[in-house]
Formats: structure tokens, C-alpha cells, sequence
């Protein structure tokens, strides 16, 4: 990436993908270090091949995706949709959507906000190298991996909030509870929190329904 004191400059393919177990994406947000709003790019390998998880943004935000390369078919709500290369497909905060591709390569870039609100970075990025342990059910090394992320970057919440989850998901109940209390500052770390079942262990325990009102 060519970078001076007022622009950055980067091909996206030198841009490294990540992934979570599930789907490589390329974190261009965190790349350039943007604060103001989110982008990331999503490719297949395969024709067939989700491009894009199943997901509604916990009823939060909203996302206006381009077909930067290849073809996809998206499912927004249930409704299939073709989006040839050049197609612009705008999704309301709350409306479940995926993506297939149709062609090896297919490249989604995604970018996001919520209305009404200033951006929020949360980390998730950075968290993503710990999703195979936590997807193989080794929630206490998860938590622990986590811990130390968290406690770097102190100001994302997605860390934190992760955090609680795994701890949770360990049996962790108070530090579980200790964590998510950390993490609700966020307000939509609370909304996620109030209906995410990784959390069902803890979410008759005293005090949570207060740390998330």
C-alpha cells in the first residue's frame, strides 16, 4: 500500500484475506485504518460458493453492496436476486441476506452504517483469527486469546464483547458477566447481547437484564 500524509493507495487483492472458519474477507476498513465507516470485500473461490454470510446486521444497520467482479445471486429476505458484475444492491437495516456466487472469483464489496449514528469500529477483524477455537468448542483458549486482544485495544467493543462469550460459553458465569458489563457501553453491543443465544448461559444470571438494559 502507498501511503502518504493524505491518501493511501492499495490494490485489493494485496489487501490479506482473513477468515473465521467460514468465509475469507478482506478488511479493507482496517487497513486503512478508516473510522468513519465500514468496507470489507468478499470473494469465492468456486462458483457455488457463499460470498456472503447469512445475516440481518442485528437489526441495526444498513449495507449498500457492489458486484466489484464476477456474478452473484443474493437472497434478501427470500427473494433471489441476479447481480451481474457493475450491480449496486442496497439492503435495509433488518432484512436477512446472503449471497452465492455464480462465477469462480466473485467479488462483493460491502459498505455499511447505521443511520442516525457515527460509525462505530468494534474489532471484529482482529477477532476472526480466534473464531476456529471458538468453532471447535475450545471456549476457554478462545477466552483467552480473546483477553489479551481485548485488553490491547481496549476502545473496540466487539472484543470484549467476545470475550464475554466465550467465557460464558466456558462456564465462566462471572467473568463472563464482568466482561459484557465492559462491552454495554456500546449500545449495539447491547442489542446484539440481547437476543445472541451464546449468551443463554448467563442471560437468567443477576444483573444481566441490567447491564443490557
Amino acid at each position: 500500500m502507498e501511503r502518504t500524509t493524505g491518501y493511501a493507495v492499495s490494490r485489493l487483492d494485496e489487501i490479506e484475506e482473513i477468515t473465521d472458519g467460514r468465509l475469507p474477507c478482506r478488511p479493507v476498513r482496517h487497513h486503512f485504518g478508516i473510522s468513519s465507516f465500514g468496507v470489507n470485500a468478499w470473494t469465492a473461490a468456486a462458483a457455488g460458493e457463499r460470498v456472503l454470510n447469512a445475516h440481518d446486521e442485528a437489526g441495526d444497520a444498513e449495507e449498500l453492496y457492489l458486484i466489484h467482479q464476477g456474478h452473484a445471486t443474493f437472497e434478501l429476505d427470500g427473494e433471489r436476486l441476479d447481480a451481474p458484475t457493475g450491480t449496486l444492491v442496497y439492503a435495509r437495516p433488518g432484512v436477512m441476506r446472503t449471497a452465492f456466487a455464480e462465477q469462480p472469483g466473485t467479488t462483493i464489496l460491502a459498505i455499511g452504517g447505521r443511520p442516525g449514528a457515527a460509525y462505530e469500529p468494534d474489532g471484529w477483524e482482529l477477532w476472526m483469527p480466534v473464531a476456529p477455537l471458538f468453532n471447535e468448542a475450545r471456549y476457554a483458549e478462545a477466552a483467552d486469546r480473546t483477553r489479551e486482544l481485548a485488553a490491547a485495544s481496549p476502545e473496540l467493543p466487539m472484543l470484549t464483547y467476545m470475550l464475554a462469550v466465550c467465557e460464558s460459553k466456558a462456564g465462566h458465569t462471572e467473568a463472563a458477566l464482568e466482561a459484557l458489563r465492559a462491552a454495554a457501553v456500546s449500545p449495539r453491543m447491547r442489542m446484539i447481547a440481547a437476543k445472541d443465544p451464546d449468551l443463554d448461559g448467563i442471560r437468567t444470571e443477576p444483573g444481566f437484564a441490567d447491564i443490557i438494559a
